[in-house]
């Protein structure tokens, strides 16, 4: 996997930060500030419970949060209209496609796994590598050349930008191109509206993390093996990625201290996990 997707050097010092972030939670009510926070879709319901959280153990700290994809959250601490720019990649680096973001601090905050996902009655559990490359590329355009139905495929894509886009290309396409035009062929610009199109068109396919699967969809296995947390940790599933919140410099105040709430082993260990995300600690080597 691409050095820029694992800094384990940055995530086992995020690790050793989960008892500060313990104490900052203690010392709640004296805390007092704003923190505004844009950009990944697909980390927003790890920082929608954050936030509701962090917000009840410090009632003087107004948060707000919005996400219109990972790339417009290290833009928003660049321009400074947002505190932090929440990404699914590590911004403070140069990546494919993106160049990196100078002067900003890549705080790591989840283990995201991202997962193939279609319609609920599409007859496909399984997918390879090369499947999902010609369908994403647009070689393969009828289910059953996949061991499914005599229908077409409506390949459902993100926008660029997305973090979501930048993983799943780059691990579950293996760095092929998507298509980006056809009859079949239609783009959203959130996780949200990702889910959503899924749903509601059959015969649809597309790519989202897990905190976003209904049971009106279905989370395909790649290569035979399931996205679940299990296959990420045993190194068998490999579409997966470290969630930042980016900041301009080391963060401090409001900011700091909710970085560190979220980094802390009780919310770690707690909603993080039963949002489908993996702790941060569970990958360290």
């Amino acid at each position: 996997m691409k050095k820029w997707f694992k800094s384990l050097t940055t995530i086992a010092l995020a690790v050793s930060l989960t008892a500060v972030g313990a104490s900052a939670a203690g010392a709640a009510s004296s805390l007092k500030g704003s923190v505004v926070i844009n950009g990944s879709s697909a980390l927003l319901p790890l920082t929608l419970q954050a936030k509701n959280e962090f917000q009840k153990l410090n009632p003087k700290v107004k948060i707000s949060a919005s996400a219109a994809g990972s790339i417009t959250g290290p833009q928003s601490v660049r321009k400074g209209i947002a505190d932090i720019g929440a990404v699914d990649w590590d911004a403070s680096l140069d990546v494919p496609g993106f160049k990196k973001f100078d002067g900003q601090v890549a705080n790591p905050v989840a283990v995201t796994v991202f997962a193939a996902i279609v319609h609920k009655d599409v007859k496909v559990d399984s997918l390879t590598t090369k499947q999902l490359q010609d369908i994403f590329s647009g070689k393969i355009t009828n289910w059953k050349d996949v061991g499914g139905d005599d229908a077409n495929i409506v390949v459902v894509n993100r926008k660029f930008g997305s973090g979501t886009r930048v993983n799943f290309q780059m691990k579950a396409l293996e760095g092929k191109e998507f298509m980006s035009k056809g009859d079949n062929y239609k783009e959203t610009g959130s996780s949200g509206e990702m889910k959503t199109a899924v749903e509601s068109t059959p015969n649809a396919i597309g790519y989202i993390d897990l905190p976003y699967v209904t049971s009106k969809m279905k989370a395909v296995k790649i290569n035979n093996v399931a996205p679940n947390e299990a296959n990420v940790l045993n190194g068998t599933y490999k579409v997966w990625g470290i969630g930042y919140f980016m900041t301009k410099g080391q963060p401090s105040g409001a900011t700091k201290a909710f970085i560190e709430y979220i980094q802390s082993e009780k919310f770690q260990q707690g909603s993080l996990k039963k949002l489908k995300f993996i702790p941060l600690s569970a990958v360290k080597k």
